[in-house]
């Protein structure tokens, strides 16, 4: 093809009807053929259509045309014979390539200045040697040359040019010695580089020399940035992402149940609380609106330690009484300066202070019902006062005394103020269970190896 002038931009024409008389469309099996003057059979579908500056009727052309040693194209042009106004545009009739592309040209001699060139509405056109520069859609897609390029880039920059003397005579003056060296590069004087980087894939810059090398041309395919994904309106596959697992340290929930006390319709909160230096438990909290009854039970989030625990405790100051208490369900207390056990399961699960274990222990004997009344043993009577008595000095910081939490499942905590550090006045024991301790938490019958491939047992 011969040096073309430059391809205005514009709107696309609008198709409004396709006129019989026309020149027909090539057969389906012919739509795409190679390009060449000396086709007769290859004619454009002309198609009238709707002028987008006058707004009266002009014709289409359409072409289909396959670029050899390239793909193919759609060539389509407009012109009205009411106002003169005309357009031509190309549009690649395939898909968006896996790579971008970018063409090297050296150009040395007028041959190189008639070489075709596609160059989409995506692509980007260097010149190095000017510093200049046509950002990727700022014009429309163009069949054109080397030359055609360059008058589309000198025409660009004319256009303007009698308001900018106007206005802005500086830049007019800089603008013009601009477009003086453009003029200057379509003599060749001197070898330039043109640089046409396009992210679809669907440029090209012919090589005459085809199908051997051409030494001007580089041509360079490269992987798309995200950048350029999003410019051309692709969505990059995101990875596959693992559900997240739900965080329930910082929320509340809440279900709905009866109070123990009024059974009147209550609300339990129920939040997992990360201990430090132990591990994750389950504190349920029930207020009831109706009697004002209030209860907190724990629960613990791991599962039965391998060893059981044995916590010894010496209460030497009212201080030691604010330390943090998780008691668990499994857990025993002992207080052998008052000669006093609290077995297994009784006050259930507990996450309170040591000062509120106590006071809780107190409660639970002195309000006992079987040793109240007219009706209760007058020595029993002395010997649950002179108890609660001696628990009072030890809440009171008068009376010194050990206290024992026993937890064959492991799952018991006391606080260590000196952690990480041992504590001088708290002694925590590891032991193995016993098998009455191991029959008592459900652990003798539990099959915890090999039990994919253990038969059933028979009833």
């Amino acid at each position: 093809m011969a040096a073309s002038g430059a391809v205005e931009p514009g709107a696309p024409a609008a198709a409004v009807a396709q006129s019989p008389a026309r020149a027909q469309a090539p057969a389906p099996e012919h739509l795409f053929r190679p390009i060449s003057a000396e086709d007769e059979e290859q004619q454009p579908t002309e198609i009238e259509s709707l002028c987008m500056n006058c707004y009266r009727n002009g014709t289409t052309r359409l072409l289909l045309t396959k670029i050899p040693f390239f793909r193919e194209i759609i060539v389509s042009s407009f012109s009205c014979e009411q106002c003169g106004w005309s357009n031509t545009e190309i549009h690649s009739a395939g898909r968006i390539q896996d790579q971008g592309v970018r063409y090297a040209l050296t150009v040395r001699t007028q041959e190189d200045m008639n070489r075709e060139v596609v160059k989409t509405d995506s692509a980007t056109t260097r010149i190095p040697e000017l510093d200049f520069e046509i950002p990727a859609f700022s014009q429309k897609g163009a069949l054109t040359t080397v030359e055609g390029l360059i008058n589309r880039a000198i025409a660009g920059l004319e256009q303007d040019q009698p308001t900018r003397r106007a206005n802005e005579e500086a830049v007019a003056e800089r603008i013009d010695e601009f477009i003086i060296k453009l003029k200057e590069l379509k003599q060749v004087a001197s070898p330039f580089t043109l640089i046409i980087d396009d992210p679809s894939g669907n440029s090209f810059v012919e090589n005459p020399h085809a199908p051997q090398k051409d030494h001007a041309l580089v041509i360079t395919h490269y992987n798309r940035t995200a950048q350029q994904e999003e410019l051309l309106g692709l969505q990059a596959e995101a990875p596959e992402q693992e559900p997240e697992e739900e965080d329930l340290r910082n929320e509340v929930l809440q279900f709905n149940t009866n109070c123990p006390e009024c059974n009147a319709p209550a609300q339990t909160n129920m939040k997992l609380v990360q201990i430090p230096h132990f591990k994750e438990v389950i504190i349920m909290a029930t207020n009831c609106d109706s009697c004002g009854h209030r209860t907190n039970e724990v629960k613990s989030g791991g599962a039965i330690e391998p060893l059981g625990t044995r916590i010894t405790f010496h209460i030497t100051h009212p201080s030691d009484l604010t330390r943090d208490v998780l008691k668990s369900e499994t857990c025993s207390v002992e207080i052998p300066e008052l000669e006093f056990e609290l077995g297994m399961a009784v006050l259930g699960g507990k996450f309170t202070t040591l000062e509120g274990l106590l006071k809780d222990i107190r409660e639970l004997v002195t309000k006992n019902p079987f040793t109240l009344g007219d009706s209760s043993n007058p020595g029993r009577m002395e010997k649950l006062q002179e108890f609660s008595q001696k628990l009072d000095q030890i809440l009171e910081g008068n009376m010194k005394a050990h206290l024992i939490m026993n937890d064959p499942a492991g799952n018991s905590y006391l606080q260590n103020v000196y952690a990480p550090e041992d504590d001088p006045e708290m002694k925590v024991e590891h032991y193995k269970r016993t098998f009455d301790q191991n029959e008592e938490l459900g652990l003798n019958d539990m099959k915890t190896e090999g039990y994919e491939t253990g038969l059933a047992p028979q009833r």
